[in-house]
């Protein structure tokens, strides 16, 4: 079954009524045009593209009665919004072509060679790359706002040299670097020297078994010198050309710094409980065998006075014990509040 061909939007852009007509012959003849927009001067051309976005790809001559060459492509460039562009022309002139594709167009097609095919394939094979490009453009876009955009510090860095390619704004705040001076610092001259150890060993291990995420908690150095306990997520990735890492960090200084004063509460409140469970049982126990043992009435008056008398003795020392544990309690909570 034959597959159905698309048609096209197509602006033509060209001075010469004869290679104009021909042009429009060849794509009536690749059965691939939908509307035909023509202009033949740079003027008319940009009239066209700032009222109208409809076109799929722009073909272009580049000898204009009002502007040519590398001037025109970067004017109608300007214009098309990430159309791609296919240069027309009459004149062979390799250096030019591909500094023309340097420019931003598509495709370099002399008009002496142009035929139906030629120009099929040359539209068909532009707009395709250029929805590519077009996709790359975004997903680019969509990582540098996430990038930016992170509350967390993130750095990119190249994998073998260590060097900062890039960094986002978090990383700037946290940090107290320029970009400037970034850019001229290896990752790990932010690390002390036992992380920066850790850190190569795992990555060099990470190479080693063909892995690609690093997972860790290292100690960081901001440009004021104050060291942060930090947890770092690392993940291998191409940029710009380059095996490299993007790194994301987790300021955890205070998050330690809480379960440590936890941890320091914890043990006075087993000190306290130690205390309630053994120091206050002793003379809770002698006042309530005194008080058992006064039930009787095998006692004089003189005998039940000694006995009141232990019991007081007793009872202002577990009246002092109990002034103590509330006097360590205080001072958790002081400790906290300070924290």
């Amino acid at each position: 079954m034959k597959t159905k061909k698309r048609r096209y939007d197509i602006l033509v852009i060209e001075d010469n009524p004869g290679d104009a007509l021909l042009i429009e012959d060849f794509l009536d003849e690749a059965a691939i045009l939908n509307r035909l927009y023509k202009a033949d001067d740079f003027k008319s051309a940009k009239k066209l593209l700032n009222n109208t976005t409809s076109y799929d790809i722009i073909l272009l001559d580049l000898s204009l009665p009002d502007k040519n060459g590398e001037e025109l492509i970067n004017d109608i460039q300007v214009l098309t919004k990430d159309k791609p562009i296919v240069i027309l022309t009459g004149y062979p002139n390799m250096d030019f072509a591909i500094k023309s594709l340097a420019l931003g167009a598509s495709d370099y097609v002399l008009k002496d060679v142009l035929n139906a095919t030629i120009l099929e394939k040359s539209i068909i094979y532009s707009i395709e790359r250029n929805k590519i490009l077009v996709d790359l453009k975004e997903s680019e876009k969509r990582y540098a706002d996430l990038f930016q955009l992170s509350p967390s510090p993130m750095f990119v860095f190249e994998r073998d040299s260590f060097e900062i390619l890039d960094v986002n704004e978090a990383a700037l705040q946290n940090y107290g670097y320029s970009i400037e001076e970034f850019m001229a610092l290896d990752i790990t001259q932010l690390m002390d020297e036992k992380s920066k150890l850790s850190f190569k060993n795992s990555l060099s291990s990470l190479k080693r078994n063909h892995q690609n995420q690093y997972i860790g908690l290292q100690n960081h150095i901001t440009k004021k010198g104050q060291i942060i306990e930090v947890e770092v997520s690392a993940n291998s990735f191409i940029y710009k050309g380059k095996v490299s890492e993007i790194i994301s960090l987790n300021d955890v200084t205070e998050k330690n710094r809480q379960i440590a004063a936890i941890e320091e509460q914890n043990k006075r409140l087993k000190e306290i409980a130690w205390t309630q469970s053994h120091v206050v049982r002793a003379p809770l126990a002698r006042i309530m065998g005194l008080v058992e043992a006064m039930k009787g009435d095998n006692f004089d008056k003189i005998e039940k006075n000694t006995f009141y008398d232990y019991i007081i003795k007793s009872a202002d020392e577990l009246d002092q014990i109990i002034r103590e544990i509330v006097s360590k309690s205080q001072e958790i909570n002081l400790k906290n509040d300070k924290s």
